[in-house]
């Protein structure tokens, strides 16, 4: 990483630095640079490290092998799975990784070696796979400047700006120069708003001030100066336009957003009113269909947004649908199968079903690079989750099969907050099939990464869950949701209203998927 980081700098800036350097410095440089050759690299961003290395080396005189950087570039185009997203790897992996990496690098081989055959044949794909995944990136930047909280590698902070600053390098952007700006400067603001720099003038592992918990198997100490990628934009001279241009509103400040991101499988909404983006997630988990592991917590859960911090346990009540056994374990949905998204009368859907199961994690299951951990598996029911969504507001319905004879209790959880913020986090039951008659507030109370008492709102069936459907309201934002919450009601033809009018029929819904 740290070499590929130097083989860079060292490219855009030859004439300063690399040219005046000693010719003995140069060839000990060459020499260490050298080693990655024939390297093995997971089929992850890393390639890129191998990638990027060996151009400069073949720039600079250094041995290369054009089979390794073949190779890799073949990697990177394999995990292309359209509409501008990458899979950090063969599982259904999305996260900031497909900014700071499958969007940068390529961008910055063409200032680094432009007349490489290679890369001049890959200019025009590459750009325009940057500008796919822009036009969807913009839509995930709260209007306080926060990034969706999701994913590994979050100590790496504002490099969630990077890609923005991509899209102007070459001009593979479809974005406007002020709002890209918007979009980088907001990232960078949040973070040093909430004291991601120490008294020492540090970046510290953590996401606003330092949360050693944060640490996963490849950081270290130097780990959080990956942020320098969302610097990018330093690169660019004072007159370009995206310093000169006045800087223009985010989406979610012009207005409500909704969209769908396909790869990851995200149901998108932005409420102007209090500035927050969420994610439904019925597409990503950092596995495939059918495996059966522990839910990673940056990954498996079922909703994401830039206002909340994950629950780190993988067993939790963070926006879940788990059913918990006589001895309060609660099941995983890792492995889950996506059943799709569509629009109905401006109301968004989005499923995915779960064969559930309590994983018995194995102490010994290896690293901590994204997946869930191993364990063995006990099956839990199955449960369909249809999230319906409008504005703040999710009805979120669940089918259950397989559970009658598990006397296990399920439970509905809502979105994860700090005790005594500004935001309000709901669950209500919806009187539409099985009956919802327990409930409360799961709460921990210790330091956690946005601060030091977590809260989590929940209904669920007061003994085992029978087979059937139930529905609930969930709901995350701030002062008004309440409001939200109060007018979206069923109505007396078994039709749910939305508070803005807008209503869906569940039977419609299920008919729709199939199911």
């Amino acid at each position: 990483m740290e070499a590929a980081s130097l083989a860079v700098g060292l490219s855009l800036t030859r004439e300063l630095l690399w040219d005046k350097l000693p010719q003995r410095v140069q060839e000990q440089l060459i020499a260490w640079f050298e080693t990655v050759i024939g390297g093995q690299y997971p089929p992850i961003n890393w390639v890129w490290f191998q990638i990027v290395v060996e151009m400069f080396l073949a720039s600079v005189g250094g041995q290369f092998s054009n089979a390794d950087i073949d190779a890799g570039l073949a990697i990177h185009d394999s995990l292309y799975r359209g509409h501008g997203w990458f899979a950090d790897g063969p599982e259904r992996a999305y996260d900031h990784y497909v900014g700071w990496a499958f969007q940068v690098y390529p961008q910055l081989l063409q200032l680094m070696v432009p007349e490489d055959p290679r890369v001049q044949a890959r200019t025009a794909v590459d750009g325009e796979r940057l500008a796919d995944f822009l036009d969807d990136a913009v839509h995930l930047v709260g209007a306080d400047g926060a990034p969706l909280v999701q994913g590994r590698s979050l100590i790496y902070r504002f490099a969630a700006a990077a890609p923005f600053w991509s899209g102007q390098l070459l001009g593979h952007t479809r974005l406007s120069p002020g709002l890209s700006r918007r979009a980088a400067s907001g990232i960078l603001g949040y973070f040093l708003e909430r004291g991601a720099v120490n008294r020492d003038g540090l970046l510290t592992i953590g996401f606003h001030g330092e949360f050693p918990g944060m640490k996963q198997a490849y950081s270290g100490a130097g780990s959080p100066y990956w942020a320098a990628k969302g610097m990018m934009g330093l690169a660019l001279p004072a007159d370009h336009p995206v310093w000169t241009a006045v800087e223009e509103p985010l989406p979610v400040e012009v207005g409500d957003t909704q969209r769908f991101i396909v790869a990851p499988g995200w149901q998108v909404d932005g409420t102007v009113a209090d500035g927050i983006v969420r994610v439904l997630n019925h597409g990503t988990d950092h596995a495939n269909p059918g495996v059966q592991v522990a839910d990673s917590p940056l990954y498996a859960r079922l909703g994401y947004s830039t206002a909340t911090f994950p629950d780190l346990e993988p067993e939790s009540l963070d926006n879940a649908v788990v059913f918990e056994d006589a001895g309060g374990r609660l099941t995983h949905r890792t492995g889950f199968e996506f059943l799709g998204h569509f629009t109905l009368d401006g109301i968004q859907v989005g499923a995915s079903r779960t064969a559930t199961s309590w994983i018995a994690i194995d102490p010994d299951c290896g690293p901590d690079h994204g997946s869930g951990a191993a364990g063995t598996a006990t099956p839990g029911p199955e449960a369909t989750v249809v999230s319906l969504t409008r504005g703040a507001v999710e009805l979120r319905l669940v089918r259950v099969r397989g559970g009658s004879s598990l006397a296990a209790r399920m439970r509905i959880g809502g979105w994860p907050i700090e005790a005594g913020s500004a935001l309000a986090s709901e669950v209500r039951p919806v009187p539409w099939g099985g009956k919802l008659d327990d409930g409360g507030t799961w709460g921990r109370q210790a330091p956690y990464p946005m601060g030091s008492h977590l809260t989590i709102p929940w209904i669920g069936t007061s003994g085992g869950v029978a087979d059937g459907d139930y529905a609930a309201v969930v709901g995350l934002g701030g002062q008004g949701l309440h409001v939200e919450l109060d007018g979206s009601h069923v109505l007396p033809d078994g039709r749910f209203a939305f508070v803005d009018g807008s209503t869906v029929d569940p039977i419609d819904v299920w008919a729709r998927l199939g199911l």
